[in-house]
């Protein structure tokens, strides 16, 4: 068994590692690698076979059958991403009684309220970073007024949730999380002695199920911590990503100022073409799985390449190509199977809001050339950078 051993091929991988899934794909759909720290797993970079791991019941997403427990797992308690029927199944259908299209639509007028809100802010300077002017504070408004977590925690949450996605010193360490775990203990029992109230999180705590099941105090909690973070970083790197995107193809971005009917696709193609997830979270085969002409071996970790396997060409002709009339039916950006994301409306409508205010408010939107290279987002999980400097 070969491994190839990802650190080897720098920074360069981690700003652009398209070429080297493409290397990769040309050798076989998977392969044994080692990732930045030191872990060995099995790396799926084609899209047929990408698809088809993502809704295969021999691979587990709960940690304990090959053994093991995830370190957030440990402090929060079991959440969807570490779970299978039937206990996804139970519990995914409890929050998706509440966190319906419905809700998410009556948000459309608030969230281009609060998008308009920070553009103003800015206007007048002539630059910012736009991570920090609108990426950021968009999605975390939205997720944590949908949620009901009060405004002036927000700047700490924020802290928290970047230290768990993306480590700034590499390694992934508890502190963040049982920070964030102490303090959704606090929020739900503060809304449970409250009276009732109409965000997401009031509704769970009173939501049952027919036969009259209902989450605990636990699962709640780790409910929370879920959509707390993946309702908004993803979102943070949806905008920051297909923002720059745009930026980078010039005939693209002139297509869409000319005709925002485009713009549904073109926020597919910022997904398929650089989306924020890079990997999906990690997979444990409960039996020996054959990906091609390999067999992943049982027990093994296994890692769903989102973004390689939505660059793959057999799927997406001409794959590295930005093209916001591109037939993007079929990308991964979401997942797909059980777990596909519960948030995609949510995202897909913060993402549309968003960079058609910018287009509309700013004609002479463009990177700021004195910025300097960018930072990227370390670790195979989330794709985005930390800053993205831009003019008017």
């Amino acid at each position: 068994m070969i491994t190839v051993d990802l650190s080897e091929y720098g920074d360069d991988f981690v700003a652009d590692p398209y070429p080297y899934y493409a290397r990769l794909r040309e050798s076989g759909p998977v392969h044994h690698v080692r990732t930045a720290l030191g872990n060995d797993v099995w790396l799926i970079v084609g899209h047929a076979e990408a698809r088809a791991a993502l809704a295969d019941p021999r691979l587990s997403k709960a940690p304990s059958t090959a053994g093991r427990r995830m370190l957030d797992e440990d402090v929060v308690g079991p959440y969807l991403l570490v779970l299978d029927p039937p206990d996804h199944t139970r519990l995914r259908k409890l929050v998706a009684r509440e966190f319906t299209g419905r809700r998410v639509e009556a948000l459309r007028p608030w969230v281009r309220r609060v998008t308009d809100e920070l553009i103003d802010a800015v206007e007048p300077k002539g630059r910012a970073d736009l991570v920090d002017a609108l990426a950021f504070p968009l999605p975390i408004t939205v997720i944590c007024e949908l949620l009901g977590v009060p405004a002036a925690d927000r700047d700490a949450f924020r802290a928290w949730s970047t230290e768990i996605v993306a480590p700034t010193g590499g390694a992934f360490e508890t502190s963040a999380v049982h920070a964030l775990s102490g303090y959704l203990d606090a929020l739900i029992e503060d809304k449970r002695r409250s009276r009732p109230a109409d965000d997401l999180l009031s509704a769970l705590l009173r939501t049952r199920a027919e036969d009259g099941d209902r989450l605990s105090a636990a699962e709640l909690r780790a409910m929370a911590y879920l959509l707390l973070i993946a309702g908004h970083e993803t979102t943070v790197n949806l905008i920051s990503g297909g923002v720059r995107a745009l930026l980078a193809h010039p005939d693209q971005l002139a297509a869409l100022r000319a005709d925002f009917g485009l713009l549904d696709g073109a926020v597919e193609e910022m997904l398929r073409y650089d989306g924020p997830v890079e990997t999906g979270t990690a997979r444990f085969a409960r039996e020996p799985v054959q990906v091609g002409d390999t067999v992943i071996p049982a027990g093994a970790a296994v890692l769903v390449g989102i973004a390689a396997g939505d660059r793959d060409p057999a799927r997406f002709p001409d794959p590295d190509r930005f093209d916001i009339r591109r037939d993007t039916t079929g990308h991964l950006a979401f997942g797909h199977g059980i777990h596909h994301c519960l948030g995609a409306p949510l995202a897909r409508m913060e993402g549309r809001i968003a960079v058609r205010a910018l287009l509309e408010r700013f004609p002479a939107l463009a990177l700021d050339p004195s910025a300097g290279p960018p930072d990227w987002l370390p670790g195979l999980l989330m794709r985005g950078v930390r800053r993205l400097p831009v003019t008017w």
